[in-house]
């Protein structure tokens, strides 16, 4: 066992509602000492970063109500399939569901190909978020739009190099969107 690890007591739902629960461990520290700990528990997602054939990218302008404004950010959502096996890693195929679905409701486009990028756990210090970074290739203006009753969506598509200065220079602040633009940019670009 990890030395650092901690012994998961109890646990349960605190709080449910749309979307995540949040829940509580008793816990049992590598010192012996006894306390709780809450988190947010919430489905695996995966974040599409969608480029057209001509390298442009399609992005969402959403509003966001934790944070009192109006975000740029890629098509994301819930994986509703068990994303990962045994060890882990991503399974594809049911990614690319997740991804071609998300990317179809949010923004009416569809693509060609998919291509896993990253997976990440963004705020594993106060959630058990998991979120599968993927990139859609070939994305054309072909489906329609679906959004669930509490999404508030504007979609564009910008030039790759100006998404890229926006996560440079901090005006673009959507964590997911950074990720997966950095990811790419250092990875496959």
């Amino acid at each position: 066992m990890d030395e650092l690890a901690w012994e998961t007591t109890d646990t349960a739902i605190d709080y449910t509602c749309p979307g995540f629960d949040v829940r509580r461990d008793a816990v049992r520290f590598p010192d012996g000492t006894d306390d709780e700990y809450h988190y947010v528990e919430e489905p695996p997602a995966v974040v599409v970063l969608p480029f057209t054939p001509d390298g442009d990218v399609v992005v969402i302008d959403e509003w966001r109500q934790a944070v009192g404004r109006t975000n740029r950010g890629l098509p994301a959502g819930t994986v509703d399939e068990v994303p990962a096996d045994a060890d882990g890693d991503p399974n594809s195929t049911v990614l690319e569901r997740a991804a071609a679905r998300e990317l179809a409701e949010e923004t009416g486009y569809e693509a060609d190909a998919f291509e896993h990028l990253i997976t990440v756990e963004p705020s594993n210090g106060i959630a058990d978020s998991v979120h599968h970074h993927v990139l859609a290739h070939g994305c054309e203006p072909t489906a329609e739009r679906d959004l669930d009753d509490n999404e508030s969506i504007a979609v564009t598509v910008v030039d790759y190099d100006d998404l890229l200065a926006s996560v440079v220079d901090g005006e673009l602040r959507d964590g997911r969107t950074a990720t997966g633009v950095l990811q790419y940019e250092l990875t496959r670009r």
